[in-house]
């Protein structure tokens, strides 16, 4: 019994030691999707930024961490809605999310070969961020509330990435939240005191959407199965 465990110790520390993390940077641009502005969905009107950090189990999969902020402007006048056009509402807000899930490879990502490593891959999790509170009561820019509320978020994203050294990784993504709220653009504020001021569908959460570049640092002891290759 006790080499069992003292076997299971062993492997377990194998594990651990012989993983690859990443931390590195996050940069691009963000756009909403909902009852105010454009309807594109992919469409940056501010900035967005962030950091990440991920811990390669495997070739195929990887736990991801990460925060980032972004800013967006919704405009009406920018639309291709005729009656968004001629409501001619603008606002602008943020979003501070910290997120976490699972990042999948399509093809194996064995960085501690010599030689190119690419793959195409799909992440999702769980998000929770925070965001302006405002509503719209009767011109068209918003009154901000100056509070701040929180949400959760499903993030769905699409990327490749490609080693571009022994240390570096360059990745491209595109990254799109739905969101439990409906009020990233002031159109459903909560309570009773807001009954007048919603207007759009009411039924229909928003989205934001994140999209830019990754660059991160990989560090981390090589697995055995890869000491030879």
């Amino acid at each position: 019994m006790r080499l069992f465990f003292a076997a299971i110790f062993v492997f377990f520390l194998g594990e651990v030691n012989g993983q690859t993390y990443e931390v590195g940077i996050f940069a691009g641009g963000a756009n909403n999707i909902g009852d105010v502005g454009r309807s594109t969905y992919i469409l940056p009107s501010g900035p967005a930024f962030g950091g990440l950090f991920k811990w390669n189990k495997s070739k195929r999969y990887a736990w991801r961490a990460s925060v980032i902020y972004g800013e967006f402007t919704a405009d009406d006048t920018k639309s291709n809605n005729t009656a968004r056009e001629s409501r001619g509402f603008v606002i602008k807000n943020d979003v501070l999310e910290a997120s976490a899930g699972l990042e999948f490879n399509f093809v194996d990502y064995n960085l501690h070969k010599f030689g190119s490593a690419f793959t195409p891959y799909l992440y999702t999790g769980v998000t929770y961020f925070r965001y302006g509170y405002m509503h719209f009561s009767g011109g068209q820019t918003p009154q901000d509330d100056g509070q701040k509320e929180g949400a959760f978020a499903i993030p769905m994203t699409v990327g490749a990435k490609l080693r571009l050294n022994q240390f570096l990784v360059l990745g491209a993504e595109i990254g799109a939240r739905y969101t439990f709220t409906d009020n990233l653009d002031g159109s459903n504020p909560e309570g009773s005191n807001y009954e007048e001021f919603k207007f759009g569908n009411i039924f229909s959460d928003d989205w934001y959407v994140f999209s830019g570049l990754t660059l991160t640092y990989t560090f981390g002891r090589k697995p055995c199965q890869d000491c030879f290759q």
